[in-house]
């Protein structure tokens, strides 16, 4: 993957391009926990600006990566729908999903990012330890007796992965994602 061949798109979350994040995302959560009601947890409105953000990753005209965030309080936004296409896991799309979101945080004014993840996702967890992100929990426990798994990550200055002209080196943002 070169840096040139993703785009990244700011959309609503009734976007078409946005539909097969939102899909997946569906199952994902199905086949994991059972029926649930996480992708309705939230008005949609709450991932759109002034507060919020949502963003896909295009590839090639299919979207392949997205995540979005949305007001916690005052100076803390929330990551959620952090996803990933299957054909393109372990390729730093993550990753480089979670620096956007960091970098239009910043632009938008928070200072920090809350987020959580299921306990059947590691995949998910690695990827904000990677990324930075602080365990609000017993690394140690079985996720299991934990629910939820929370991080969290203060905000400052451009990503690591960051270059000076803005883009993302992609060799710095591999992570063994699932």
């Amino acid at each position: 993957m070169t840096v040139e061949s993703i785009e990244v798109r700011h959309v609503e979350v009734r976007d078409p391009a946005a539909e097969p994040l939102l899909r997946d995302l569906h199952l994902e959560y199905h086949s994991r926990y059972g029926p649930n009601e996480e992708l309705s947890r939230y008005a949609d409105e709450e991932f759109s600006p002034p507060d919020g953000a949502f963003l896909i990753l295009v590839e090639d005209g299919e979207t392949v990566a997205g995540g979005a965030f949305r007001r916690h309080d005052q100076t803390t936004a929330e990551l959620k729908r952090i996803w990933t296409h299957p054909a393109h896991r372990r390729r730093g799309l993550g990753l480089v999903v979670v620096r956007e979101l960091e970098r239009e945080a910043v632009r938008r004014g928070y200072r920090r990012i809350h987020l959580t993840t299921g306990p059947r996702q590691p995949e998910a967890a690695r990827l904000y330890l990677a990324a930075g992100y602080r365990p609000l929990f017993d690394l140690d426990a079985d996720p299991e007796t934990i629910g939820p798994l929370p991080f969290e990550k203060l905000l400052e200055g451009p990503a690591p992965c960051e270059t000076a002209a803005g883009g993302y080196d992609v060799r710095a943002a591999e992570v063994q994602e699932a």
